[in-house]
């Protein structure tokens, strides 16, 4: 197995101290907002043998195996990440595949460059997520029912805000939902600029469950994309717990760590809490607009003490293993390719010993035993 040399991205938005804390190393004062784990061309891991996609390319069949090969490419089709949040992330939604596919080619056949700000689709790839808590996290998950978030808008006693109150509750759900966000969205900036800072003064004077889209406005303060966010699910994870995010679910997250797992794509269409582009047209074809339950996730035990979080699809699997003092060794040996990363203890993979934040790749088939005391995710694909 390889030990791997992760890079951090430094985004805007990153906490300055929760990756170093787990890490066991001097904060910098500079945010750090991702650890990235994996292949991915824009900050591969780096492994003895070189970077990880350049491994990879040189001997897909051996380091993935002939059925992941078969199923996902030759490439490794997930993502791991740490992610620290100090600040909100942008309000988002990602495509399925057909969406994806179809916007990537558009754009390819438009000739927009890949790094052109306006440029939506940068893979033809779709991104269904997953965190995984590891320190009390927030995050804004899904519409909620159009009736609470009208009683959430009118509850703010602010006069801009009753003609997007009576649109919520004149429509059915979908309806509803998508007049209002276009609304939102294709407001007068000024006019906008006005309602917000409003909506921010009474949301704050109201605190409680007004309190986390009053602290949105700090950030963005004339942002339509904090009224936005009354229309969704404010959501509390524990240490442990977990999200999962399919296609066209509108989502933040807004503060805390914890281990996030994607599909390898980068195609992200956003709705706002955000300086960046937004298409709005594009984003109204992609967003699901229906009320959903965040369906926040627990770990399902296995008999060898694997604890599953359980998703529908195919191109991660993730799961974790709680060892405690003297626990007998585990065999995670597996026809996949695997990431294996600690996040408590010191446990070892193999010979490796893994200390929090540190992460080695198994190549699919290869002898892979789990030993030690700590906390260690496990990250492969089902093929």
């Amino acid at each position: 197995m390889d030990r791997l040399v992760n890079t951090v991205r430094p985004y805007a938005w990153g906490s300055t101290t929760a990756i170093p804390e787990l890490l066991g190393t001097t904060p910098t004062g500079e945010p750090q907002a991702e650890m990235w784990m994996g292949a991915h061309p824009g900050a591969p891991s780096v492994t003895e043998r070189g970077p990880l996609n350049e491994v990879i390319d040189a001997d897909p069949v051996r380091e993935l195996g002939a059925a992941a090969v078969e199923k996902f490419g030759p490439h490794l089709p997930f993502l791991l990440k740490l992610l620290a949040a100090g600040a909100p992330l942008s309000l988002q939604v990602h495509p399925d595949l057909t969406q994806a596919k179809e916007g990537f080619a558009a754009e390819e056949a438009a000739g927009v460059p890949l790094d052109a700000p306006h440029r939506n689709y940068k893979d033809a790839n779709h991104k269904p997520e997953l965190i995984c808590a590891l320190t009390p996290f927030e995050g804004l998950c899904g519409f909620r029912d159009p009736i609470e978030a009208a009683d959430a808008l009118d509850a703010l006693g602010v006069d801009s805000l009753k003609p997007y109150v009576d649109l919520l509750h004149a429509h059915p759900e979908e309806a509803a939902l998508r007049e209002v966000l276009t609304a939102l969205l294709t407001a007068d900036h000024e006019e906008m600029a006005h309602t917000v800072a409003e909506a921010t003064a009474a949301a704050t004077r109201l605190g409680g469950a007004h309190a986390p889209y009053a602290a949105l406005a700090h950030h963005y303060p004339s942002d339509p994309g904090v009224i936005a966010a009354m229309l969704l699910n404010h959501v509390r994870l524990q240490p442990g717990e977990a999200l999962f995010l399919g296609a066209g679910v509108p989502h933040a997250y807004l503060d805390g760590l914890g281990v996030e797992i994607m599909a390898n794509s980068d195609n992200v269409l956003r709705c706002g809490l955000t300086p960046k582009h937004v298409d709005v047209p594009e984003l109204l074809r992609i967003v699901r607009f229906e009320p959903t339950d965040p369906g926040v996730l627990r770990p399902e035990a296995s008999p060898s003490g694997e604890e599953v979080y359980d998703t529908p699809i195919d191109e991660f699997r993730l799961s974790r293993f709680v060892r405690a003092p003297g626990a007998a060794p585990t065999d995670v040996t597996a026809p996949t390719p695997q990431i294996l990363l600690a996040v408590a203890g010191r446990p070892k993979a193999g010979e490796v010993t893994l200390a929090p934040g540190q992460s080695v790749f198994v190549p699919a088939g290869e002898k892979a035993e789990l030993s030690g005391t700590g906390t260690v995710f496990r990250a492969t694909v089902v093929a």
